[in-house]
């Protein structure tokens, strides 16, 4: 067997890492270069001239490619070699449905290592057919030399004809199958004027791109409702895509607000919304909050129940001017989100550590399409005031909605018949005058607008009349009930916890004082004579004024 020189020995070889480099000489392979070189050929055959191996460690008996073979191994024979399914019978699958789809609708149940269970099977698969052109068509008559051009079948060839079956529809019209018709009569020949473009805020693409941003980055999610009507600012779009998309993600409704509406009109709402989802009331100050060690104890909790994580994202969401950078700077105790008391002042998500594993991500306020009118939309605090075309037509909307003895106690003004009569007297004793003595009412409606939706105005929804007296019905259930031990017994890899969501004292709930004022005497018009003497009687005015006006809250107030 011929000697073969593996690392080039003390020769100046091409093979040899440690071989000297004369000066001058920079195309020459690197030391490293060389040794990597080698590394390649490690455990490779050695041949000669004929092709023949004549050494290596491939020719060697008690050797694997470069490794020594101490005893002959043999591989265990597995039949999971011969498939790459798991087959369960059909009886067994029905149960396994049933039973996780109560622990997966539950809100309150937290299923862990949903990764070693079959979560697929819950859902039926849904195949959509392909149509096969080819039974339509065959492939010949379509393509190719023997393709057969079709001529369209157009009812008209000729400008003529056009005209002759225009005039014969014409003749043969109905109105009664008409609905715009319909509409026309009804509202009297006028057609409904175009809706402003100021009512499609929130509606983007862009807002609706950063709002999914926010929901696929976070692990828990948290929808911030207005007290004042819980109903109408909560989006069940985005819920039932986090449902059918997203199940593994956690819902949370937080009432923000509920300082602006009475204690139990708070408690009812939490009860009836606790059936669904986890609901807690919170009140958003940096300095007297409301909730905010609820809120913190049950993040806390979805910390705990993750541990494979090493930080969870806490998605806020929900309508404009609902409070959702007011909640994290109350967590925060700082001022960490820019707030404003008009819509629209987030414009993008953004990122704020609360703890070390917990993270909270702001999201500029969504609406989704819905039935709601203008005026409804205004109510919500959707839109600024100050950017509506006329706001003096949304006036009798809220006229409608809030009782006239809290108008009249909030704004000194009594006996009105319409809405205009209203905003007239409103603006006389305001001092808001045009030119010539005329009432501003385009600039007294948006005071009007701007008051209740920063809740100087005693308005909200009340809840329907429902048995509600526990909104710890589901939690409190005794697990034997529901059919945890059985669940647990067939399926022990999949762990589930329930959410302990802390109770809140309502009698602790805070009330935000309303500025009314006493009874509206003879004060809707104005007097030059008045004026002179408040200059010079200012400590009096103020006097009077103190005992006119009355801060009371909701207890004081008959409802």
């Amino acid at each position: 067997m011929p000697r073969v020189r593996r690392n080039g020995g003390s020769s100046n070889t091409s093979s040899n890492p440690n071989r000297n480099v004369p000066k001058g000489q920079s195309n020459m392979r690197t030391k490293s270069a060389i040794k990597r070189l080698n590394m390649y050929k490690s455990g490779a055959p050695i041949r000669d001239r004929q092709g023949k191996i004549v050494g290596g460690d491939l020719l060697s008996k008690n050797r694997t490619g470069n490794k020594a073979m101490e005893k002959m191994a043999r591989i265990a024979p597995n039949r999971r070699w011969f498939g790459n399914t798991r087959v369960i019978g059909q009886k067994e699958l029905e149960d396994f449905r049933e039973k996780m789809s109560e622990k997966v609708a539950d809100p309150y149940a937290v299923l862990l290592r949903r990764r070693t269970l079959p979560m697929g099977l819950l859902a039926d698969s849904t195949k959509e057919r392909r149509m096969n052109l080819l039974s339509a068509e065959s492939f010949t008559s379509t393509f190719g030399p023997n393709k057969r051009r079709k001529r369209p079948k157009l009812a008209n060839t000729t400008l003529e004809g056009l005209l002759s079956s225009a005039e014969g529809r014409v003749k043969t019209f109905d109105e009664t199958y008409d609905a715009m018709v319909d509409q026309l009569k009804i509202n009297g020949g006028e057609r409904d004027s175009v809706q402003e473009e100021i009512f499609k805020k929130g509606q983007s693409k862009r807002i609706w791109q950063e709002l999914y941003k926010v929901l696929d980055c976070s692990d828990v999610v948290i929808q911030v409702l207005d007290a004042r009507d819980p109903l109408g600012t909560r989006s069940k779009h985005v819920e039932k895509h986090i449902k059918e998309n997203a199940a593994h993600k956690h819902l949370i409704f937080v009432l923000n607000k509920v300082d602006l509406v009475p204690t139990w009109v708070t408690k009812q709402w939490v009860a009836i919304l606790s059936q669904e989802y986890p609901t807690l009331a919170f009140h958003a100050n940096v300095e007297k909050p409301f909730g905010k060690g609820a809120l913190i104890q049950l993040l806390r909790q979805f910390a705990i129940l993750h541990p494979e994580k090493k930080q969870i994202s806490v998605g806020f969401i929900g309508y404009p001017n609902a409070g959702k950078s007011s909640i994290i700077n109350t967590l925060r105790s700082k001022r960490v989100c820019k707030v404003a008391p008009i819509p629209g002042e987030t414009k993008v998500w953004q990122y704020i550590t609360l703890f070390k594993r917990v993270f909270l991500i702001d999201c500029p306020g969504v609406v989704y399409p819905n039935n709601d009118s203008e005026s409804d939309v205004v109510m919500k605090g959707v839109v600024r005031a100050e950017r509506l075309e006329n706001p003096d037509d949304y006036i009798p909307a809220i006229l409608e909605k809030i009782r006239p003895q809290y108008i009249s106690r909030t704004y000194g003004v009594q006996d009105w018949n319409t809405p205009e009569q209203f905003l007239a007297k409103l603006a006389i004793k305001r001092g808001r005058m045009l030119k010539g003595g005329e009432p501003d009412i385009r600039s007294i409606a948006q005071q009007v607008i701007y008051d209740l939706q920063r809740g100087r105005i005693p308005y909200f929804v009340p809840p329907p009349n429902k048995d509600n007296e526990s909104c710890k019905e589901r939690e409190n259930e005794p697990e034997s009930e529901k059919g945890n031990e059985e669940t647990k017994k067939e399926f022990r890899n999949a762990e589930r916890k329930k959410l302990d969501v802390p109770e809140q004292d309502f009698k602790e709930l805070p009330q935000r004082e309303f500025v009314l004022q006493a009874e509206a005497g003879s004060n809707d018009s104005l007097d030059e004579d008045s004026n002179s003497k408040k200059k010079e009687q200012a400590s009096s005015e103020s006097e009077k004024k103190s005992k006119a006006k009355e801060t009371v809250t909701w207890d004081d107030l008959d409802i």
